[in-house]
C-alpha cells in the first residue's frame, strides 16, 4: 500500500472523485477550489465514462490536485483491458464498460499512465485538530461498492483495516460508488465526497463535492457546461448510455445499486 501524507491542512479542503474523462465537470470544480481558496483533495478515477481523458488528466495535473490512485487508473497504467471497476460480470454497467474503456485506453498515452503509476493508494491529512484517510472504495478493495446504507459492520471493518495499515485516524474520505454521503461512526465520519462527472443517479444533472472547512463537512452540487459534455461524447461516439445520464440524472442502468437505492422512475 503506498501512502502519501499531504501534512497540515486546516485551511478549506475540497474533496471530490470521479472526474470521469468530464473535462468540462473537472475545470468546473477545480474552479470552485480556486475561488473557496480551497486544497483540492481528488479520490481516484479521474478517466471513465465521457470523452475528454487526456484534457482531464491533463487539467487535474495542471491543477496539482492531490490524486490517488482509483481502479482506472490501477488499470490504464499497467496496460489492462477493463476498468476493474468491481461491476458483476455480464451486469449492464459490465457490459457498457467495453465501450468506454476502449475509447479512453487508446487516448491516454505513456506519459499520463506513468503518472497513474506513480499514484498513492492512500492519502491522510490532518485538519482542525482530526486525521483524515482518504481511499478510493475502500481498503479491502480498491473497486469496493460502500452506500449510506451498506451495515455499519462492514464500514467499522474497512476502518479497522486502515488503522491496521496507516495508524488511527478520526475520518475517512472515500469515493467510487458515485453516490455521496455521510456516515457517523464509532470514531468518526465515513464521508464519500462523491463524483464531479456523472449524477448521483437523483433525476437532477448537477453532480456532488464535498467540502470540509473549520472541522464541518457539507455536500454541495456543481454546475458545469454539461451541454458541452454531451457534445463531446456525441462527437466520440459514446452514445451507449453514460451520455444521457449526464442530462437526465440516472444511470443508464441500476444494477450496480443495492436494492434499497434503486429508483422505480430511473432510465424513464
Amino acid at each position: 500500500m503506498r501512502h502519501l501524507d499531504l501534512g497540515q491542512l486546516d485551511g478549506p479542503v475540497l474533496l471530490f472523485g470521479g472526474p470521469y474523462s468530464n473535462v468540462q465537470a473537472t475545470r468546473a470544480v477545480l474552479g470552485q477550489a480556486q475561488a473557496r481558496g480551497a486544497t483540492p483533495v481528488c479520490t481516484g478515477d479521474v478517466v471513465a465514462y465521457c470523452a475528454r481523458p487526456a484534457e482531464t488528466v491533463a487539467a487535474i495535473r495542471a491543477s496539482g490536485c492531490a490524486v490517488l490512485a482509483g481502479n482506472c487508473e490501477i488499470q490504464l497504467a499497467s496496460g489492462a483491458p477493463d476498468c476493474g471497476c468491481g461491476f458483476e460480470d455480464g451486469s449492464a454497467c459490465d457490459l457498457l464498460s467495453v465501450g468506454w474503456y476502449g475509447f479512453a485506453s487508446a487516448r491516454i498515452g505513456a506519459e499520463a499512465r506513468a503518472w497513474m503509476a506513480g499514484l498513492p493508494d492512500v492519502l491522510t491529512f490532518s485538519h482542525c485538530g482530526t486525521r483524515y484517510g482518504v481511499v478510493h472504495g475502500a481498503v479491502s478493495d480498491v473497486a469496493r461498492f460502500l452506500w449510506s446504507t451498506s451495515p455499519e459492520a462492514e464500514l467499522e471493518r474497512e476502518w479497522d483495516m486502515l488503522e491496521r495499515a496507516i495508524g488511527p485516524v478520526g475520518g475517512i474520505v472515500a469515493g467510487h460508488s458515485g453516490i455521496a454521503f455521510m456516515r457517523p461512526l464509532r470514531r468518526g465520519r465515513w464521508i464519500n465526497a462523491g463524483v464531479v462527472g456523472m449524477p448521483p443517479h437523483d433525476g437532477q444533472a448537477r453532480t456532488r463535492f464535498a467540502m470540509l472547512e473549520d472541522g464541518a463537512v457539507t455536500l454541495h452540487a456543481l454546475d458545469y457546461d454539461m451541454a458541452g459534455a454531451v457534445a463531446d461524447m456525441a462527437a466520440a461516439g459514446l452514445t451507449q448510455g453514460y451520455d444521457r445520464a449526464l442530462q437526465t440524472g440516472y444511470w443508464p442502468s441500476e444494477d450496480v445499486l443495492p436494492p434499497d437505492l434503486r429508483l422505480s422512475c430511473a432510465s424513464g
